[in-house]
């Protein structure tokens, strides 16, 4: 690198510290008041799944550390959640996103260019997605293939003519496909695509071969789902479709696995590939629906809000195997999995595009020199 551009970057980044001194002042100023300009408490918004854990940790929070306000959480869908995180930094924003599947590169170039560059990525548990029933109501061996089937827009391209179950397999009853599950929002919904409609999917060989040569055409004919009532779109409440489910014994539910479980009394899992949805099924990532659940942290309001990294600190106390989140649904990530999490807690450690794609970022001659450890290069937050 020459003096020249040396010299011409720290101008640069002379001329926007104060900007950047100024939005932390804001945020600073976080003690009192109210207003977009003021807030004295926690604010995370996102995944309904990742929801009641989420509630669970700040009433822990509350009760470790009394003297700070109880965190507001908000349950907006994974997707929802994210675009209201990567909207910009300040106390008008929200200091975490929980979400029930892993942000995206594009919503990461999105936190980027709103000024949201230090992100902490926590893995907090796992979750399964999980099909159910009415207990003593329809029952279903599914599979991955069968999902697709009976719920894609355009099976393999073609018309969708499916109209029970048996339709798409013999084996199966013959009773009207009935399907209450999340909206486009949800991360349940992203991982239900990813996990079962997509695996299905690929089971057809041309199919497999589309996705080779026409990325967008596959993603579209795997991915999309029928609008006909087959499948009814029930918001972000999964509690609304265990009452669905209740009230019609020939329906099927999908969500997250904390829900079968919280309402095993009411509801029965349905077993996919011949596996139930159980704890130990997902922790093992035998029962195919098993997806990591994430929280999303802003690294400049840890210096701003207070009580934040107290709260984070409160997930790591409790989610182990035995902890209190695994009592009501969480499934323990990995020993490894969690030691590496809490060790971001610690030391604040910040995620890359690169952790996001495996791809290898450009190198920045002098980012050693303006980035701490742990943290992505150039970021000046």
């Amino acid at each position: 690198m020459t003096l020249q551009n040396t010299s011409l970057r720290k101008a640069a980044r002379a001329l926007l510290a104060p900007a950047m001194l100024g939005g932390l002042m804001v945020l600073g100023g976080c003690d009192g008041g109210s207003g977009s300009g003021s807030r004295d408490s926690i604010r995370a918004v996102g995944s309904s799944t990742v929801y009641p854990f989420a509630k669970q940790i700040a009433e822990s929070f509350s009760r470790s550390y009394p003297d700070f306000k109880s965190p507001l959480i908000e349950s907006t869908g994974t997707g929802g959640g994210i675009q209201l995180f990567c909207s910009g930094v300040g106390a008008d924003t929200p200091d975490m996103a929980n979400a029930s599947r892993r942000m995206k590169p594009a919503e990461f170039e999105k936190c980027q260019a709103n000024g949201v560059r230090d992100i902490i990525e926590l893995q907090v548990g796992l979750d399964g997605i999980a099909f159910a029933s009415k207990k003593g109501g329809i029952d279903l061996n599914l599979s991955p293939r069968i999902v697709y089937e009976a719920l894609a827009a355009n099976p393999y391209g073609r018309e969708q003519t499916a109209e029970t179950w048996a339709d798409v397999d013999p084996s199966l009853p013959n009773v009207p496909i009935l399907v209450y599950g999340p909206p486009s929002t949800s991360g349940t919904r992203d991982a239900l695509k990813e996990l079962v409609l997509e695996a299905g999917c690929d089971t057809n060989p041309e199919m497999e071969a589309l996705k080779q040569s026409d990325p967008d055409r596959h993603q579209q004919i795997c991915t999309e789902v029928r609008s006909d009532g087959a499948y009814s779109d029930q918001g972000e409440q999964d509690n609304l479709i265990v009452q669905k489910i209740e009230a019609n014994p020939r329906s099927v539910g999908v969500f997250g696995f904390s829900y079968l479980d919280e309402n095993k009394d009411k509801v029965q899992g349905l077993p996919m590939n011949g596996v139930d949805p159980t704890y130990e099924n997902i922790a093992s990532f035998d029962y195919p629906g098993a997806r990591p659940l994430y929280v999303y942290v802003k690294k400049a309001h840890m210096r701003a809000i207070r009580g934040l990294q107290e709260y984070l600190r409160e997930w790591v106390k409790n989610w182990d195997s035995d902890g209190p989140l695994a009592r009501i649904g969480l499934v323990a990530s990995p020993p490894d999995v969690r030691a590496a999490n809490a060790r971001k807690v610690d030391e604040l450690i910040t995620m890359t595009r690169e952790d996001l794609t495996g791809e290898s970022a450009p190198a920045e001659p002098d980012s050693a020199e303006t980035a701490p450890a742990g943290t992505a290069p150039a970021a000046t937050e």
